[in-house]
């Protein structure tokens, strides 16, 4: 069977013994996979690895059935990702800003541009400088940068936190979207609970730089009253060992 993503005991420890501890973890294309734990966890670090902008103590991860350490251009070749904050050139426009991030994908048109901005309901604002928006429209533009490539992967860190209600409920309706109609895998990381429950297929629990369950959404609402319950039990259950 063939992973969209695939993390083989990854591991990567700081001084502060925080990090990650022997990762494995096998996501399925189209897959909306959320990787849930509170700050600190590890959730980051992962997802700095998977991307190349750290490497592991040792473990490896795979992008598309490429090893990010031994074939790290195909690797990232389809992925879209927002690790951390969203950089942007404050001076520029919304528009002025994707277009400088399209000039690295030759196939990407003036329409693809249009529909990155609609789909994160930023169209309205490209004409505006990055630098004054409020925390919330900078969050859209990281999506629309993200998306604007057409990847077959997203890793998205944290990318709901700013966001207002209806921005999170939009938002939510792309990743299912993109999922569904593109086969897009989406691999979002937060500690946000109710939001990971409505969005994803599957959750995985990163606790004290562990992963302790992997499990569908739709298996845990027939057990639990909801992930937060899920959620508690596994870190109560599995956390300290």
């Amino acid at each position: 069977m063939d992973f969209a993503i695939k993390l083989e005991n990854l591991t990567k420890l700081y001084k502060n013994n925080r990090g990650i501890t022997d990762l494995n973890l096998e996501i399925l294309p189209g897959e909306i996979f959320g990787f849930l734990g509170p700050n600190g966890a590890g959730k980051t670090t992962a997802m700095k690895i998977m991307t190349g902008l750290l490497l592991p103590d040792r473990g490896n991860a795979y992008l598309n059935g490429y090893s990010i350490l031994t074939d790290y251009e195909n690797a990232m070749r389809d992925i879209g990702c927002i690790i951390e904050n969203v950089c942007m050139f404050p001076y520029l426009t919304a528009y002025e800003n994707l277009k400088l991030c399209a000039r690295f994908y030759p196939e990407i048109d003036e329409n693809r541009l249009l529909w990155s901005l609609q789909e994160t309901g930023m169209l309205a604002y490209k004409d505006e400088r990055v630098k004054n928006f409020s925390l919330g429209m900078r969050q859209r533009m990281g999506i629309s940068l993200a998306i604007l490539s057409n990847p077959k992967i997203l890793i998205l860190d944290e990318p709901l936190n700013g966001l207002d209600v209806e921005g999170m409920v939009e938002m939510r309706k792309l990743f299912k979207r993109l999922s569904k109609e593109n086969g897009t895998t989406v691999f979002i990381s937060s500690h946000l609970i109710h939001d990971v429950e409505l969005t994803c297929d599957r959750v995985g629990v990163v606790y004290n730089s562990k992963l302790l369950g992997v499990e569908k959404i739709d298996t845990i609402l027939k057990n639990y009253s909801s992930l937060e319950n899920y959620y508690l039990s596994e870190v109560d259950i599995n956390g300290n060992s």
